[in-house]
Parts: structure tokens; C-alpha cells; sequence
């Protein structure tokens, strides 16, 4: 009888070992045991060996220098940018001027009327209310300022965005082209766009629109291309049945089916054109940010707030209008109203009004119709510096938190990094962009990481890093935390709305002002006023993300006797990874942009280089850091962005 011999006990891997993370770490593991050797040998300096930075300070000073010589002289000037420079300054001069010839009676009956006929009474009226706002402040001027840059930006901005997103849309070749030039634009913060427009258009309206423009053309380019390779397939079957030629399919089918994405991508350029325009300022745009940068500049609060508030009321408005609109393309086109005929009434209601006002000799905004706000505003602060600056019993003051804050997180984080050998920071960041991506998600950040040290600014880098770093730390916590709790109550959330809302159409630029007057300057306000600035993107993405999860899941769980909290931990948070990855992701990128913006108030680092370069026309310091911005941002955002397949898959 013939004996059955057993399988001999296949050796089991404990369960870490068959994750697929734990493969690729252990890859990342004996790479880096051959390789740290080889580079200690080599450059066996803690820091970034200055063997491999490229000094780039000469060229970048020669053609700092060129631009300045040829500015007056060069056709490439005289006949190429020269023409553009004056065909903005006509334009925003033109729109000024309309605005002006309005006057305020005209231009505040303009805006009601469209919101009216866009999204209804109850909008009209906030409308009107914001306009009379801006003139009761005493800021109807510089709104009106303001209005006309961001009409003209605002319009090259979708004419540009619109153009790529088409040949995006159309074309999978020009599609992947132009994702990475868009990625590229999406993590680099705004103050990195101006040295290089300054140098070529000098301060002014120009520098303004055209840097407003490269900023705020990306969203339009993405949401229009989003949109048509989106279209229905069966619609456009039809419509290629019946013989219609491609020209005639984009515009019959593909670009009505995109309507939405269309009007979603226009609201996105006004939010982003706005929050320029006010960083624009810097180089001339004048109007409200010129303002607000002025009052920031003496630390003058209450001047700030009339300028802010403006800014805000401004974005809330075409936040809402555009939203509303974008909402009214989703109904069936016999409900969008009644067609031109009510634009004819509000077009011809507006006209009257302004010939009336005009008739009355009242186009400026009355002198004796503005509330003096700067004075009541700058006590109260001055009350608060006065009683929570320092000296609180138990508590201390807001300037010890801030010491505090440097002293026990800033720091501390700060040294470790740069306390770190060079390699073991790019095998760090390698891993983390591995295990939640792929191979080239972490070729690309490491390259973006190795990039810095070879513009030879390693160390300031890292400073900025550890404020990134630290502020997202305190965003999540935060924002994770009030997410969750707006998430479980409609009643808090509902009450939470309106602060989000005007806090996620506030410009970057007005979050520095009551930081820098409760904190002073330093690195512990930029990282306050980036926290501020991001926190509303993540509380309203985990909320989203926690709303979103299959209701049968938690039924389940709950017929089975879970409580609340093995729900949240066991159910909710896991279905809504993807949305929880995504408030990181997008909580870094702005944090990242604040903390530039941070080096006005003493952030430092790379901030304060971008700042330097900017305020002396130095392009080989400003462009540097800017370069070395754009890697940071690539880096960071390759770390925390999950690809499509992982996802999917929740591997």
C-alpha cells in the first residue's frame, strides 16, 4: 500500500511582511543599503554636499542685468511686451472708467439686477447691501479699482484657461503635456509668480493682470477639459450619426454638455484672480490690496479691516452669483428663465439709473455717507494687545504662545531636519511617496527634494518645511476634529457654514493682519495665519468625505450594536479614506502658500528670500527661492496625493 506523503509546511510570513507597503519598503531598504555607503564615501557631509549645488547667481544676475539694459531698447520689448503692457493698461483704464461713469448708484443697481436675475431676490439684496458696504467704508474707489483689474484678469484668464482646456480636452497628447506644466502651477504659491513679470513689465497695472492671469487661467483649463472628455458618449454617437462634422459637435454637444463644468471653472478663476489681485499689490496693482498691504505695513489694523472687508464682501458676492449660475445649468432649459428679454430690462434698468444719478450730479459716493471704522477697530485691538498680548494670569498672553510655540515645535523641528544627513531626508521622503503612490510619484519627489539642495538652498528649505510641517500638524487636528463633529450634527454644520464660507473666500493676504497684531512677527503668526487659511478646505472635505459614506454600512453596524464611536472608527474612517488624503493633500498645498506669503511678518526662510528678490529687483535670490518654492510644493504635494489605482484599490 503506497504511503501518501504530506506536503512539506509552506513558511508563513507574519502579516506586515504581505503587505504591499512592506515590500516596497523592503525594495527602499536595500537600495539604500548600497547606496547611503557609496554617497557617505563621496559627500560625507551632514548637510547638502556643495559639490553638487550649481551656483546659478551669475547667469541669473547677466540676465537680470540684460533685461534692465534692454528693457527701453530691444524689439523683442518695444514690439511684443511693449504692446501687451499697453493693451492691458487701455483695457483696465477702459473698464475703470465705465465703472466710474456708472457711478455708485449705477454700478450697485448693475450687480443686484444680475444676481437677481441669476439666482434670485434674497441674493439681489445681499448684493446690493455688499456694493453699499464697500462705499460706507469708505472704499468705493478702491473697489472700483479693484473691479476693473479683476474684470480685465478675469477675462483673459477664461479666454486662456478656456483655450487650453479645449486642446486638453480634445487631444490626449496636448492632455498629458500640459498636466504636468498645470500640476506645477497648482502647488506653486502666488508670491513666486511676480519677480519674474516684474522684471519684464516693471510695478504696475501690467505686472498685476498678467501675474494675476498665470495664476488664475489653471482651474478654467482644467474644469473646461474635465468637462469635454466627460461628455456623454451615447449624446455624441448621436449627434456623429446624423453627420456633423467635428466643429459642429463641439459646439452643438460637447460644450453644452460642459456647461457646468464651465461655469464651476469660472467661479474657481474669480476666487483665485481675486486672492491674487490682492497679493498683487505688491507690485503696484493698487486699489484694495494696495490698501491692505499698506495697512500691514504699520501694522494698522483697523485700516486693514476697511480695506479686507471690501475684499471680502467682493468675493463672496461673485462667489455666490457664479455658484448659483452654475447650479441654474443643471436645470432642463425651458427653467433658466425666460431668455435675453430680462437681461434687456436689467441691462436698461441700470442705464437709467446711472443717466439719473449723472442728471443729479451724484456719481461719486457722498463724502458725508462713510463710517469711520479704523479708529473704533484699532482700540479694540489695541485693548486686546493691551490685556492679551502678555500678562493673562495662567495663561500668559498671545505673544507667550507664540514664543512658546517656536520655542517647543518650531524649533525643535526645524534643527531635527536639518540635523538630518541629506540622503537619509531624500530616502525619508522616497518612502512616504512610495508607499502611498508609485515608483514614479517617488522618483518625481525625490527629484524635487534633491533639486533644492542643488539650487543650493538646503537649509532654508528645511526652515520652511518645519513650518509647513507644523502648521499641517495643527490643521488636521483641528480640521479632522471639527469635520467630524459637523459631520455627526446638522446642526452644527449649518451653523458652521457661513464661517466657512467667509473664510474660504477670504484672499491670503488678509489672514496675516490679525495674526501679526496678536502674535507680533515671527514664524509662529505665519504659521497661525496658515492654519486659518487652510482649515476650511479640510473641515469641509472630511465632512463631505464622512457624509458621503454608504448608509447600509452604517445600519449594519449599528443592528449589530456598535456605538458611535466604533462607527466613526470602524466604518466612517475607513470608506472615507480617499476623502480624508485629500483634506492632507489639499491642506498642505495651502498651508504652503501662506507660509510664503509669511515671510512679510518674519517667516523667514524661503519666504522671506522671495520677498528680498522681489523688493530689490534681485533675480538670482528671488527666482532661486521661487524654483526651490515650486520643488517643495511638487514634493509635498506627491507625498500626500494618493494615486487613482491606490485609491481604488485601498491597497
Amino acid at each position: 500500500m503506497a504511503t501518501v506523503t504530506a506536503p512539506a509546511p509552506r513558511l508563513a510570513l507574519p502579516g506586515v511582511l504581505r503587505h504591499r507597503a512592506a515590500h516596497k519598503l523592503l525594495l527602499l531598504a536595500l537600495a539604500a543599503a548600497v547606496l547611503v555607503p557609496l554617497a557617505n564615501a563621496h559627500w560625507s557631509s551632514g548637510t547638502w554636499p556643495h559639490t553638487l549645488t550649481v551656483d546659478l547667481s551669475g547667469p541669473l544676475g547677466r540676465a537680470n542685468d540684460w533685461i534692465i539694459d534692454n528693457r527701453d531698447s530691444s524689439p523683442l520689448f518695444l514690439y511684443f511686451f511693449g504692446y501687451i503692457s499697453n493693451a492691458v493698461v487701455l483695457s483696465v483704464r477702459a473698464v475703470y472708467l465705465v465703472l466710474l461713469a456708472a457711478g455708485w448708484a449705477g454700478v450697485t443697481a448693475f450687480g443686484a439686477l444680475v444676481a437677481w436675475r441669476v439666482a434670485g431676490v434674497r441674493l439681489a439684496i445681499g448684493t446690493g447691501v455688499a456694493f453699499l458696504a464697500c462705499g460706507l467704508l469708505g472704499m468705493w474707489v478702491p473697489t472700483m479699482q479693484t473691479l476693473a483689474l479683476m474684470v480685465v484678469a478675469v477675462l483673459t484668464s477664461v479666454v486662456v484657461g478656456a483655450l487650453l482646456g479645449l486642446a486638453g480636452g480634445l487631444s490626449a497628447r496636448a492632455d498629458r503635456a500640459l498636466r504636468p506644466v498645470l500640476d506645477t502651477m497648482q502647488v506653486l504659491p502666488a508670491f513666486a509668480y511676480l519677480l519674474p513679470v516684474v522684471l519684464v513689465f516693471g510695478i504696475g497695472v501690467p505686472a498685476a493682470v498678467l501675474a494675476t492671469v498665470v495664476y488664475a487661467a489653471p482651474p478654467m483649463a482644467r474644469l473646461t477639459a474635465l468637462g469635454l472628455r466627460d461628455a456623454d458618449p451615447e449624446v455624441l454617437e448621436a449627434v456623429e450619426s446624423l453627420g456633423a462634422t467635428g466643429r459642429q459637435r463641439l459646439l452643438t454637444a460637447r460644450l453644452p454638455l460642459a456647461r457646468k463644468q464651465l461655469l464651476l471653472g469660472l467661479n474657481q478663476t474669480i476666487m483665485m484672480a481675486l486672492s491674487m489681485a490682492v497679493i498683487a499689490s505688491v507690485i503696484g496693482a493698487g486699489g484694495l490690496g494696495d490698501r491692505v498691504y499698506q495697512a500691514l505695513a504699520s501694522v494698522d489694523v483697523g485700516a486693514a479691516l476697511a480695506a479686507g472687508v471690501p475684499i471680502v464682501l467682493l468675493a463672496v458676492v461673485l462667489d455666490r452669483v457664479t455658484a448659483a449660475a452654475g447650479e441654474q445649468a443643471e436645470e432642463p432649459s425651458g427653467e433658466q428663465g425666460a431668455g435675453l428679454r430680462p437681461w434687456l430690462y436689467a441691462f436698461g434698468a441700470t442705464v437709467a439709473v446711472a443717466v439719473a444719478v449723472r442728471l443729479a450730479g451724484a456719481l461719486d459716493w457722498p463724502t458725508g455717507w462713510t463710517l469711520g471704522v479704523a479708529a473704533p477697530v484699532n482700540r479694540v485691538v489695541d485693548w486686546m494687545t493691551a490685556h492679551l498680548y502678555s500678562g493673562v494670569p495662567y495663561l500668559g498672553g498671545t505673544a507667550d504662545w507664540a514664543g512658546h510655540f517656536t520655542t517647543w515645535v518650531l524649533d525643535p523641528v526645524r534643527d531635527g531636519l536639518q540635523w538630518l544627513p541629506w540622503w537619509s531626508v531624500l530616502l525619508i521622503v522616497a518612502a512616504l511617496a512610495w508607499v502611498i503612490g508609485t515608483w514614479r510619484t517617488a522618483l518625481t519627489a525625490v527629484l524635487a527634494m534633491a533639486a533644492i539642495g542643488v539650487l543650493g538652498v538646503w537649509k532654508p528649505s528645511l526652515d520652511t518645511l518645519s513650518q509647513v510641517l507644523a502648521a499641517v500638524a495643527v490643521t488636521l487636528v483641528l480640521g479632522f476634529a471639527t469635520g467630524i463633529a459637523a459631520a455627526r450634527s446638522d446642526r452644527f454644520e449649518r451653523a458652521l457654514r457661513p464661517v466657512l464660507d467667509v473664510c474660504q473666500t477670504m484672499p491670503q493676504f488678509v489672514y496675516l493682519i490679525p495674526v501679526v497684531a496678536l502674535f507680533g512677527v515671527g514664524r509662529a503668526p505665519a504659521v497661525a495665519a496658515a492654519v486659518v487659511y487652510a482649515l476650511p478646505a479640510v473641515v469641509r472635505i472630511t465632512t463631505q468625505g464622512l457624509r458621503q459614506v454608504d448608509p447600509a454600512a452604517l445600519e449594519s453596524a449599528r443592528s449589530l450594536g456598535a456605538t458611535s464611536a466604533q462607527q466613526l472608527r470602524q466604518i466612517q474612517l475607513p470608506l472615507a479614506r480617499p476623502a480624508l488624503l485629500l483634506a492632507v493633500n489639499q491642506g498642505v498645498v495651502l498651508v504652503l502658500a501662506v507660509v510664503i506669503i509669511g515671510g512679510l511678518v518674519g517667516g523667514g526662510a524661503l519666504g522671506y528670500d522671495a520677498v528680498f528678490g522681489l523688493a530689490q529687483g534681485d533675480l538670482a535670490t528671488g527666482l532661486v527661492a521661487g524654483a526651490a518654492i515650486v520643488c517643495l510644493g511638487l514634493m509635498l504635494d506627491r507625498v500626500t496625493q494618493p494615486t487613482e489605482r491606490r485609491t481604488k484599490k485601498g491597497a
